[in-house]
């Protein structure tokens, strides 16, 4: 299993805003600058957020983006699949059934089972860590530093 970055970055983008104050927003060149993304792939990304109802757009002159949900309702899951889609991550060729010349009757992969039970546990630990967990972790004293920096550069080019 390859998660695409965009996965990595989005969770990153809804920490940044999830340090926001109500009714400011960040915007998107702001966040792709901040999160050292391409500027073009990382609007991308942010429209798929809001399409998932995680993040809203503002638009405008003064626009960005900011928290739809609170972070404790938003999960690592969600973003993950607002960025990738609902997929399995194993699909049988039906080389069981070729290697055993079984009938169209008979076929079976001995591995579905299996990767559909490691793809259940995955997921279940995406879904029970949130945006607020996160942030609560990167608030922790040996990050204290670059967190009161990061927030600093946040309120620089927040908009209200």
């Amino acid at each position: 299993m390859h998660m695409k970055t965009g996965v990595e970055q989005s969770v990153y983008a809804i920490l940044l805003l999830n340090m926001l104050p109500d009714k400011a927003v960040l915007p998107g060149e702001a966040i792709s600058q901040q999160l050292c993304a391409s500027a073009t792939y990382f609007q991308k990304l942010l429209r798929k957020l809001v399409s998932a109802d995680l993040i809203t757009s503002v638009p405008g002159v003064k626009g960005g983006f900011k928290l739809k949900k609170k972070p404790n309702e938003i999960r690592i899951y969600d973003i993950y699949l607002a960025i990738e889609g609902q997929q399995t991550l194993y699909s049988a060729s039906g080389t069981l059934n070729d290697m055993l010349e079984l009938n169209i009757e008979d076929q079976c992969c001995l591995l579905t089972d299996l990767m559909e039970e490691a793809e259940n546990s995955w997921k279940s630990v995406l879904k029970r860590e949130t945006v607020a967990t996160f942030y609560d972790e990167i608030r922790e004293e040996r990050f204290k530093t670059e967190v009161e920096s990061l927030q600093a550069w946040v309120k620089e080019n927040m908009v209200l």
